[in-house]
């Protein structure tokens, strides 16, 4: 090989070397381009995220503000139940029998321990009113609140009402917080709803749902139920009872008291008091200790498909009546059996539990209108309402207003007024009948279902005169002679009852 040849292979190794160098930088050069164009996709969904996670946020509703503000204003309620423990033992259908049986209490005698429990409330004024639930403190000796700061204030109940399961309670405060009150009526179902309590004793509990029905009516012990209850699925827990039922804009509208359960525990259905229906009661137990109901005097039934065919009904609705009872408001009015009640002041019936509820909350001795269908066609029959006596409300002595029910209190006795039928029934001239025995009274032999005659032979028919015996008893040497009459055959006698 020539030298000219041997220079221009250099030369072209080097232009090729130079050449394959330019493309290497070149691909190197590109390489972050290429990333970056290919990370794009990934970094626009970074982005984009958030702003679809704030989306969902945003469609949910967020309780933490409402929590914030009127949580302080639910308070747990802590009961203790010491009187009307049987000396011989627990029994059987004690629903605590079974716990002492394991725990080794004997069965044949002693005394037994006291029962305690715990439920939710709500404080309704600065002063210290606070609603909860009748079946929480109906049966309590002692009751305490404690707020979210901890702080304890024992309380005292004003009154229960068995018949919607709601009570007041009272502490000693000022400016206390308070909820604000809503309308229940304006309630829909799918609307959110959260309720705050003390589940198995965790107090201060959030839990969340919807409404799934208004105006729900439930079985009931006694005749008649007077609550439309609101059904929800929050999840709401023994300890739960006497809490409220919020709504999205942080008003109260109902105060959670049942759940339906095959187990003891929650399965998806709860039941709130309307808070306008527990407005009522507090309003009437904080003035005269008793609650004041409505009655026509008609005994109804549900109308189903056929008995509105043979009505001849377009549809069911209404309250078919199957008796009147006699001389009673509806029967002077002119109502029949067969009538089917349309509606009461305009407004319409669709089943017949609605009608309880409504004639219920009429004062007595208003009139009302009353459509009814009879004989294919509607007429309008006016009644006056008359009351309901109701035996199984009670007006607590234990409970009560001022020093009045202090002064009731220290003769360890619950009292109520006896119905008018009871007291025929009875063939008693008393007024007052023993609910529940404690302390003193219990010590002098006094028993539930006594009827109070007289103290120190002066005799006593209100609540107020039984007090005003006490506060006299203790200026005097603290005993008193109490006057009873035991049941329709038990006999009239006294009983000594000292104060200290």
């Amino acid at each position: 090989m020539t030298s000219s040849s041997s220079a221009r292979r250099a030369a072209f190794l080097l232009v090729l070397s130079i050449t394959v160098g330019a493309c290497s930088v070149d691909s190197r050069a590109q390489q972050p381009e290429r990333a970056a164009a290919a990370s794009a996709p990934a970094a626009r969904q970074v982005q984009e995220a958030p702003a679809s996670t704030a989306a969902v946020v945003n469609a949910l509703p967020n309780f933490a503000p409402l929590v914030e503000q009127f949580g302080p204003a639910v308070v747990n309620v802590d009961v203790v139940q010491s009187s009307q423990r049987s000396t011989s033992g627990p029994s059987p259908d004690d629903p605590f029998y079974e716990f002492f049986r394991r725990f080794g209490v004997p069965e044949g005698r002693g005394q037994l321990p006291p029962a305690r429990g715990s439920g939710s409330g709500f404080i309704v004024s600065p002063d210290g009113y606070i609603l909860t639930n009748a079946h929480v403190v109906a049966d309590a000796d002692e009751v305490t609140v404690t707020m979210t700061d901890r702080r304890e204030y024992p309380a005292k109940v004003v009154g229960v009402d068995q018949a919607t399961d709601v009570a007041v309670i009272k502490i000693d405060g000022k400016n206390l917080p308070t909820v604000k009150i809503g309308d229940p009526s304006k309630l829909k179902p799918g609307e959110w709803v959260l309720a705050i309590g003390s589940p198995f004793g965790f107090e201060n509990s959030a839990t969340a749902g919807i409404v799934s029905a208004t105006a729900r009516s439930l079985p009931s012990e006694g005749p008649t139920n007077y609550v439309p209850f609101i059904q929800t699925d929050v999840a709401v827990n023994p300890g739960n009872s006497g809490g409220p039922l919020f709504n999205l804009r942080g008003e109260v509208v109902g105060i959670n008291s049942q759940i339906f359960s095959r187990t003891g525990g929650y399965m998806g259905l709860s039941f709130a008091i309307p808070i306008d229906v527990a407005i009522d009661v507090r309003d009437q137990l904080i003035k005269t200790g008793h609650v004041t109901r409505g009655r026509i005097g008609v005994s109804i039934q549900n109308v189903d498909g056929q008995l509105a065919d043979s009505f001849g009904l377009d549809r069911p609705r209404g309250a078919l009546v199957s008796s009147v009872v006699k001389d009673g408001p509806s029967e002077k009015a002119g109502v029949k059996p067969g009538d089917v009640i349309l509606a009461v002041d305009g407004r319409p019936i669709e089943v017949s539990s609605e009608l309880p509820t409504i004639i219920a909350r009429i004062k007595p001795g208003t009139n009302t209108n009353l459509t009814v269908w009879r004989n294919g066609k509607e007429q309008v029959l006016k009644v006056k309402v008359d009351e309901l006596p109701e035996p199984q409300l009670r007006t607590a002595s234990l409970g009560g207003k001022g020093r009045e029910a202090d002064q009731a209190s220290k003769l360890g006795l619950a009292v109520r007024p006896l119905a008018p039928e009871e007291k025929e029934q009875i063939e008693t001239e008393g007024n007052l009948v023993v609910e529940r025995v404690s302390g003193p009274a219990l010590a002098a032999g006094v028993r539930q279902g006594d009827i109070i005659l007289a103290v120190n032979s002066k005799p006593v028919k209100t609540i107020s005169e039984l007090t005003e015996a006490a506060k006299a008893a203790e200026k005097t040497g603290k005993v008193l002679a109490l006057r009873v009459q035991r049941g329709a055959d038990g006999g009239i006698f006294y009983l000594t009852l000292r104060l200290s």
